[in-house]
């Protein structure tokens, strides 16, 4: 008797001195603040829990959405026992006695057994499949919390055995409602501008907002929060960037670049490199858009993109940042053209649909001996005999007679290039060569 009163206090104390966002965590769906499409009245996950016919499910957001948050909540609404876990310390033995009890659990009482997995994505193959046989046979309903892509680290018969429910970061109503709510929980006011800025520096982050807000309540304490307590509080807060932001942002990236804006690229490279994403990735991307997306109707942007790859190794971070903003400006006011990009995908496409016609005769090797005989390089008109530079004679497979792969456009340099082969093109055609 005496242990349990011991142990009852303990967790009393604990609760009091647990961080704010831990003090806050909502017991029922109705105190959830934000993810409405999820949670609100008639939406699909609050449907599921308040009938109790919730299956395995995954949470997947960025941190501070309330993943943990809503799991709790789930525990505090349904009918069935709550087990649960992190990936960060649990193993394989924890997973197994868990499954034992609830196996237990449900010939005794016929009592289903919900397990909460955070932090899921941390899990090895292995140990998420040791999960697999008790889900797929309803021993246990598992519901597993992830910041990354669950396609990316969540096993496919797992996955597959799941309902996704992606959390989406706190709007600034929620934000402010969260605020509100930790400065009850503190007995503290707070400045509207403090509250303000609290609200604009989330980044839609509920547990950091409440973190920030306990810090300052701490540094205002026995005053009203000012705006100089959060700036104090707020400090350099790391900048959430997890995989799925890496996949995100760099196609945020290239298709600011490739959509001719400047800012927007110059926004999403500075978002990487504050997130401490590797430069010589970034720059690779650039090589890579310079011919794809710009090609000929800019050839000097793909020596820019090198440029600056080079300058990356020659001069290192941060300076290099100079030389990574002017490759990003420079790309995204080029005039832009894929076509050369086209020319090589169409290529090959061809190839390995079987457009493998023979050589030429006139363009094969002639220098060896014998090869006169064979007819290899008979005919063949050398270019700089002409005065022009250029001769009208057969390049490709019969086959590929009057097939274009390099269709250029009227933009940029790809203009001039489009009159130049307009030319060939037009006294070929004269000329009866294809």
């Amino acid at each position: 008797m005496s242990d349990d009163l011991f142990s009852s206090a303990a967790a009393d104390r604990l609760r009091q001195q647990a961080p704010l966002a831990a003090r806050l965590r909502p017991r029922t769906l109705d105190e959830v603040v934000g993810q409405a499409h999820l949670v609100g009245p008639g939406r699909p996950l609050r449907r599921l829990v308040e009938q109790d016919r919730l299956s395995s499910a995954i949470f997947w957001g960025p941190p501070g959405t309330g993943k943990t948050t809503l799991a709790l909540a789930v525990a505090g609404t349904t009918k069935r026992h709550f087990e649960q876990l992190s990936a960060v310390s649990a193993g394989v033995k924890d997973v197994r006695e868990v499954i034992e009890r609830a196996r237990q659990r449900l010939g005794e009482h016929d009592r289903g057994t919900i397990l909460f997995l955070d932090e899921i994505h941390r899990f090895s193959k292995a140990q998420q499949d040791a999960l697999l046989p008790a889900v797929e046979d309803g021993t246990l309903t598992l519901i597993g919390a992830t910041t990354e892509n669950p396609f990316f680290e969540v096993n496919a018969p797992l996955r597959s055995r799941s309902t996704l429910f992606r959390l989406e970061p706190l709007d600034r109503e929620a934000i402010v409602l969260l605020i509100e709510r930790g400065l009850a929980s503190e007995a503290a006011t707070a400045d509207p501008a403090a509250v303000a800025l609290l609200a604009d520096r989330s980044g839609g982050d509920g547990r950091q907002v409440l973190t920030a807000l306990e810090v300052a309540c701490a540094l205002a304490h026995p005053h009203p929060v000012a705006l100089e307590h959060v700036e104090s509080a707020l400090g350099t807060s790391a900048l959430r960037y997890g995989r799925d932001d890496h996949y995100d942002v760099i196609s945020a990236f290239i298709k600011s670049i490739r959509g001719s804006d400047p800012d927007a690229g110059l926004y999403w490279l500075a978002r990487m490199l504050e997130a401490g994403e590797d430069a010589r990735f970034i720059v690779r991307r650039l090589i890579v858009l310079a011919s794809e997306d710009i090609g000929m109707a800019d050839p000097q942007s793909l020596m820019i993109a090198v440029a600056a790859a080079h300058a990356l190794e020659h001069v290192g971070l941060p300076e290099a940042q100079l030389n990574l903003a002017q490759a990003v400006v420079h790309l995204a006011t080029a005039p832009k053209s894929n076509r050369a990009a086209l020319g090589i995908w169409n290529a090959r496409a061809m190839v390995r649909d079987g457009a493998v016609g023979e050589v030429p005769a006139h363009l094969r090797d002639g220098h060896y001996q014998g090869a006169a005989v064979l007819g290899h390089g008979a005919g063949y008109l050398y270019p700089h005999d002409d005065p022009r530079g250029w001769v009208p004679q057969t390049y490709r497979p019969e086959e590929l007679a009057g097939t274009t792969l390099y269709d250029p456009t009227t933009l940029g340099f790809e203009q001039e290039v489009t009159l130049r082969m307009m030319r060939t093109r037009t006294t070929t055609e004269s000329d009866g060569t294809q």
